[in-house]
């Protein structure tokens, strides 16, 4: 769950339910593995930014990401921490927020707080979604 979470948050917690495994343990490892995802693409992605703003004039252009980037100039880095792992991925959100030039550090607390609201949120659901097919299950069939 730890490597799949490092790249999608949204098929670390699924599939460890899928796999059966306790739903506390799978929040855990899908919430460090996110983080970890997180925080290498943050220390690669700021090194990255600083390498290509000192070779060429680079300037922000939002793109695909206008949501995330309506969200970075409405909410500011809360906003892209709390809405980034819901809306685009942990490690897209965080290079969006890279790109978009916000400190290191606070990027990584608030992305955390993200990807552990999420995580708690799916869990809670595939968790209450599976204990619900199971009493539908044996109530009906």
């Amino acid at each position: 769950m730890f490597g799949i979470a490092a790249l999608e948050l949204w098929a670390s917690v699924p599939t460890g339910f899928a796999l059966k495994l306790h739903p506390l343990l799978n929040a855990i490892a899908t919430i460090l593995g996110a983080s970890t995802g997180v925080i290498i693409v943050i220390l690669l992605g700021d090194r990255a930014r600083t390498w290509i703003l000192r070779k060429r004039k680079w300037q922000n252009e939002p793109g695909k990401n206008k949501l995330i980037v309506r969200i970075w100039q409405r909410c500011g880095i809360i906003g892209l921490g709390l809405l980034g792992p819901l809306l685009v991925g942990a490690p897209l959100g965080a290079a969006i927020g890279i790109a978009l030039g916000a400190p290191a550090t606070r990027l990584i607390f608030w992305m955390a707080v993200g990807i552990i609201l999420w995580t708690a949120i799916l869990t809670i659901a595939c968790a209450l979604g599976i204990e619900t097919f199971t009493v539908l299950w044996h109530k009906y069939i």
